[in-house]
């Protein structure tokens, strides 16, 4: 594909979507070690199931403001009321099952900082702190054992699927297609 800027990107990436084309660009496959910068992908990878990462890419603002800035401590103290205010809001995905785990997930997310040091200590032990390179998946053997982990710990919404996304999303694993400018090679 051409692209206006002479780069080639991953065949994902939306040419007509300024807000995706710098997601792919600025943060997809970069590695992070901020918790709530791994709470706030969490919890959109989490609302993304059965729909596009672009519909919800298109929503993060809003799901920002809606869940005080992905602030995991807050968000575990939502209560009735606020679960009511979030199905009124027609600027997130309103759906009440994904809106309450987002709630549960908060606790679990604090659960294993508290167990671990640190949410990042927790989801980069699994690859010993290194990125991992693959392509072409949707799930993987890594992904499997870290969905039925936090899916023991009381988590919702974190199947294979969404955790491989997840996983590429905070560069965990690195997935960068091959004649992507991004495309970093194993080694």
């Amino acid at each position: 594909m051409e692209w206006a800027d002479g780069k080639t990107r991953c065949r994902w990436a939306n040419p007509k979507n300024e807000a995706y084309i710098r997601y792919h660009d600025e943060e997809w496959g970069v590695p992070v070690r901020e918790d709530r910068k791994l709470f706030e992908m969490l919890l959109l990878e989490s609302f993304q199931a059965g729909l596009s990462w672009e519909c919800v890419l298109n929503k993060r603002r809003a799901f920002s403001e809606a869940f005080d800035e992905f602030d995991p401590e807050r968000v575990s103290s939502y209560d009735g009321e606020t679960v009511k205010r979030l199905m009124e809001n027609p600027a997130i995905i309103r759906n009440r099952r994904k809106i309450e785990a987002a709630i549960e997930n908060a606790g679990v997310f604090l659960a294993i900082q508290k167990e671990f040091g640190s949410f990042s200590a927790y989801i980069w032990h699994w690859t010993d702190g290194n990125a991992i390179h693959e392509i072409g998946l949707s799930h993987s053997a890594l992904s499997d054992k870290i969905s039925a982990d936090l899916k023991k710990r009381g988590m919702k919404f974190v199947g294979t699927t969404i955790i491989y996304a997840y996983l590429q999303a905070i560069g965990v694993i690195d997935s960068h297609e091959e004649g992507c400018f991004l495309e970093r090679l194993p080694g």
